[in-house]
């Protein structure tokens, strides 16, 4: 009996700690941030909730046209298949009480995202 039951006990294990076992993805986003309504600009930045993002701090973008478009690209190693993000000028905020944007990861390797400082699609 003690045999059957320690068996049992292995089977159980082994389903748990298989099933919990994610897919992950290394998913590239280029983001490409339209600012052209945007005066004084010191500073193009995005945060988000999935590394190489987080919530602390903002990672610069570059200028592809100063005071009008920012971008940066990033990688994500990540199970999910979106991942939320807000942008920052000068370290204020967009869309204040609002939600995060959205992106869905594209099925192929690199998603382009395009969007307009402070307006939600």
């Amino acid at each position: 009996m003690q045999k059957n039951k320690f068996t049992l006990f292995l089977f159980v294990s082994f389903l748990f700690i298989t099933s919990c076992v994610q897919k992950t993805y290394k998913k590239t986003v280029v983001f490409e941030l339209d600012t052209k309504d945007v005066k004084n600009i010191k500073t193009v930045g995005v945060k988000g909730n999935d590394k190489p993002l987080n919530w602390n701090y903002v990672k610069e973008m570059t200028a592809v046209k100063k005071d009008t478009t920012y971008s940066i690209a990033l990688t994500f190693l990540t199970g999910y298949k979106f991942t939320e993000v807000k942008f920052s000028i000068n370290g204020d905020f967009e869309l204040k009480d609002k939600g995060n944007r959205r992106i869905e990861f594209s099925d192929k390797d690199t998603t382009v995202y395009k969007a307009v400082f402070n307006v939600a699609k």
